[in-house]
């Protein structure tokens, strides 16, 4: 599906220097092909949208998550945060095969993490030392590793991620199976990998790939996405100083519906209650992990 045109203006209104911090470009194909192996083809989206998309919403700056169609080729992320003048920073994807140097260039680009997934539709099996190798090489630049799975592999992947000794950032909450019990066995799996492991953060983000009940009108105070609210919301609470909030923008390889990014950022409050907890998913902690040099 191609991303949506034309998003709302939010009714939400941001906190000034609000970071969106996880977000993709993609292509355009034509000057950064797409990777021969990728799982899904996505609609080019560059960073000229992107950044068009942020000042819309009121976002001041962008975190640029590599994405699985780029593969390990991650020029396309890097020319967005070059272009950014400072205004982004990115995640990448590397191979056991990359260079010091090429590590280099990437932090010098604006690069401050980089992505293990492990979301099996999307991505072929990494073997762990090789994961391992890489994430204490990076370490040595002071970057953090992102890690991508679905909640039911959780125990099977606990061992490897608590042995991993940078911070450590959870996508999108683990993706919780929300039709089950926010205090359920298994995400309160979840809330305890990120009790016992203060190292550990959380994006609390893609409501639209979690949700059953899906975006619904608001209805007065009522979130769209409202199934997702409960669980969000206990990481925000439990967690105010690890969490992060991105759009997801351009939404890649979703085949049910195409969400309005306005309609997402006024999810926030939802989560977030209070102005405190707000600054603090928004700015505070993005500016923490992807701008110290600037806090």
């Amino acid at each position: 599906m191609d991303w949506y045109a034309g998003p709302s203006k939010p009714r939400f209104v941001l906190p000034a220097g609000a970071v969106d911090a996880h977000c993709h470009v993609f292509g355009p194909g034509a000057e950064f092909p797409y990777a021969p192996e990728r799982k899904y083809t996505p609609c080019d989206a560059s960073k000229a949208q992107l950044f068009a998309l942020r000042d819309h919403l009121g976002f001041a700056r962008n975190v640029v998550v590599q994405a699985t169609c780029h593969g390990a080729d991650n020029r396309a992320m890097m020319d967005a945060c070059l272009a950014s003048g400072g205004k982004a920073r990115g995640v990448a994807t590397v191979r056991r095969s990359v260079s010091d140097e090429q590590l280099q260039q990437m932090h010098a680009a604006g690069v401050r993490g980089v992505r293990f997934n492990f979301v099996k539709r999307l991505v072929d099996f990494t073997p762990k030392d090789e994961l391992m190798e890489i994430a204490a090489r990076i370490a040595t630049l002071g970057w953090h590793v992102v890690i991508y799975f679905e909640a039911q592999d959780l125990p099977e992947l606990w061992d490897f991620f608590t042995t991993l000794r940078t911070t450590v950032v959870v996508d999108h909450m683990g993706r919780p199976d929300v039709s089950k019990p926010v205090d359920g066995p298994e995400f309160e799996l979840f809330l305890r990998f990120m009790r016992e492991h203060p190292n550990v953060w959380s994006k609390v983000s893609c409501p639209e790939r979690l949700s059953v009940t899906g975006p619904k009108a608001l209805v007065g105070e009522q979130a769209a996405y409202r199934d997702v609210v409960p669980f969000a919301r206990r990481v925000v609470e439990s967690f105010p100083d690890r969490v992060l909030w991105g759009t997801d923008w351009p939404h890649p390889n979703l085949k049910d519906h195409m969400p309005d990014d306005g309609l997402l950022v006024d999810f926030i409050p939802h989560i977030a209650p209070s102005a405190e907890l707000q600054r603090k998913l928004l700015v505070d902690n993005p500016m923490r992990l992807y701008w110290p040099e600037e806090r």
